[in-house]
């Protein structure tokens, strides 16, 4: 009795360790949208190594973050450029592996974290573009 009573306290924890193995996993890129991806983000990237806030600006929807702040290129380079992409951060997206979402929308997003940022980047139909920072908390 006791090995019986043993074995089915080990079948009783079968099935939460099996359900642990198969946690969802973040969702692959479509091959194509990985491809259009990585064409933008050595560029972009190119752009930060050369502290080149034009050529960020003209990789960037505007008005960015939906903020009329930073309503076209030149307000973009003079304020937000200088706000959040410091030598710091511009370190880190170089080295940052971008990590895919599709959000509730269904477009598709690549995110770079960055201490407490987060540098979002999404697909338009113009191609890829950065379109958010946000708190990574």
């Amino acid at each position: 009795m006791n090995v019986l009573s043993r074995t089915l306290v080990a079948l009783m924890l079968l099935p939460p360790a099996s359900a642990l193995a198969q946690a969802p996993k973040s969702p692959a890129p479509p091959r194509e949208t990985q491809a259009a991806f990585n064409g933008f983000i050595a560029k972009f990237r190119a752009a930060l190594k050369a502290n080149d806030p034009a050529a960020v600006a003209s990789m960037t929807k505007l008005p960015f973050m939906g903020d009329k702040t930073y309503s076209d290129p030149a307000q973009f380079r003079a304020k937000a450029y200088p706000e959040f992409l410091t030598a710091k951060n511009r370190a880190c997206i170089q080295k940052k592996k971008a990590v895919y979402d599709r959000d509730g929308d269904r477009n598709d997003n690549f995110h770079i974290f960055c201490g407490e940022n987060i540098y979002t980047f999404t697909k338009t139909p113009s191609g890829f573009l950065f379109t958010d920072v946000s708190v990574n908390d």
